[in-house]
């Protein structure tokens, strides 16, 4: 293994044990954590845009394939309810088998539900009725991926990032998801402008996914580094899965957490998802839903980079995500109220860019919070549970939302491209998401209160530490 001083460090720490087996642990960062943080945000990235592939083209994709809008709802409703079970699976995986397997298996999952999602369109193939079959297994396959993708970031930062790049790391991993669905917002209204161009979509979708699965296959060979960076990566899979489980269900900041974040991811979620069905029938266009959904993850990936570099100056995680949360909450009342009335293209703009911009930057900082809340249960496991959460609540909400909806028989303005019935009116189902998410904000201001446990149990050896500066 060749080393090189470039500035990083090396760490010296007694591991604790039993006497006549202390010795020296030695701490030290690799150059190749980079690459790893590489292939998993375009994993991150690509499995989102396979998640949002439909939803700026909603209407669109309906009429190409003959079917109704909410069967095309159900191929992005499809990543929550699979996302559910198998998200216990994925935090099993992570902890227990390790972040390589993780990684691969994400990487083969996703390159091969984009490619079969493909077949769907190919017309020498002559499926007839089968297209929108093979569409929906195409879609199940990158829905099996999702959690192992969504899950790693947190692993990788604990297991290859010294202390003070961990949160930066995670903001940068977990934000290639949101980078996704701004290239899904921009990337489809652009090449659908017609019914027929469906075909070349699905095609281009499957680059991305190809390039990360031969990275991923090719590049990644470890599970863990030789040596960790960090006391903490130490133990980082110190309790076993479902040992962690149960002390995760019995914390009651954690808990508070699980259901207040997820709430907010499955209401991001239902956001992306449904925000060209809510506008287009007020008469905006599906270029400027797209350009909404781009302005709110752009602004989200923004407010996420720089909350991410001030947390981990000032490890504020609790104070930073509750002001974000409230400032969110208002947010979305504003877009509740604005998405109601016509030509009002430059505040749903605005809204939408301040939504994004404390929403998501909520995302990675919450994250590092589950795991300092929860120390030392294994990352995966305290990432992932919320993340379940989340679908859950996900799949509640997009299911409301859908049923709060009302048909109108008569709607002049209406873009929405709908070969059967009429237009929805969506009025009732954004008052209810706003009122929603006032309301987990209030509850995550007065409730959430925990003490960092990992930061306390990596300054409680910080007298064992003597610093020297390599990396390999």
């Amino acid at each position: 293994m060749d080393e090189e001083t470039t500035g990083d460090s090396e760490t010296l720490l007694e591991k604790p044990g039993l006497a006549e087996l202390r010795k020296a642990v030695l701490f030290r960062t690799y150059r190749r954590r980079w690459f790893l943080l590489v292939v998993v945000c375009l994993l991150n990235c690509s499995n989102a845009m396979l998640w949002l592939t439909f939803a700026p083209v909603a209407d669109k994709t309906a009429a190409y394939f003959h079917i109704s809008m909410d069967t095309i709802n159900w191929l992005s409703l499809v990543y929550l309810l699979i996302s559910i079970p198998f998200g216990l699976v994925a935090t099993w995986i992570l902890d227990t088998v390790g972040l390589k397997c993780a990684v691969i298996l994400s990487a083969w999952l996703n390159m091969v539900g984009s490619v079969i999602r493909t077949f769907s369109v190919i017309s020498f193939l002559s499926l007839g009725s089968l297209t929108y079959t093979y569409l929906f297994i195409g879609q199940c396959l990158c829905a099996l991926a999702q959690p192992l993708v969504i899950f790693s970031p947190t692993k990788l930062a604990a297991l290859w990032f010294p202390d003070h790049q961990r949160a930066t790391a995670n903001m940068i991993s977990s934000m290639s998801n949101p980078l996704g669905i701004l290239i899904a917002n921009l990337l489809s209204p652009a090449l659908v402008s017609e019914e027929k161009d469906i075909p070349r979509m699905l095609g281009l979708y499957t680059i991305p996914a190809v390039t990360a699965c031969v990275l991923a296959t090719v590049g990644v060979h470890e599970k863990v580094p030789p040596t960790p960076p960090s006391a903490s990566a130490t133990h980082s899979t110190s309790q076993p899965f479902f040992t962690g489980l149960k002390m995760l269900l019995r914390n009651k900041p954690y808990v508070i957490l699980m259901v207040c974040f997820g709430a907010g991811i499955g209401m991001f979620t239902c956001f992306s998802a449904l925000l060209e069905q809510i506008l287009c029938v007020r008469g905006y266009s599906n270029f400027f839903a797209g350009l909404n959904g781009a302005l709110f993850t752009v602004f989200g990936l923004l407010g996420a980079f720089l909350l991410g570099l001030y947390v981990d100056k000032t490890r504020q995680f609790i104070e930073s995500t509750k002001v974000c949360f409230c400032l969110t909450a208002l947010a979305s009342i504003a877009f509740a109220v604005m998405s109601r009335f016509r030509n009002q293209a430059v505040p749903l703009a605005l809204i939408s860019s301040l939504f994004g911009f404390f929403g998501f930057s909520i995302y990675p900082v919450a994250m590092e919070l589950a795991v300092e809340c929860s120390f030392p249960v294994g990352e995966g496991t305290s990432t992932g549970l919320i993340f379940v959460s989340s679908q859950i609540q996900g799949v509640i909400l997009m299911l409301l939302l859908q049923a709060l909806t009302v048909q109108i028989s008569e709607a002049p303005f209406s873009t929405c491209d709908i070969e059967e019935g009429g237009a929805l009116d969506w009025t009732v189902s954004t008052l209810v998401m706003a009122g929603a998410s006032s309301v987990v904000a209030c509850f995550y201001v007065i409730f959430f209160h925990t003490d960092y446990k990992r930061l306390h149990a990596e300054a409680s050896n910080a007298a064992s530490i003597n610093k020297t500066g390599t990396e390999a």
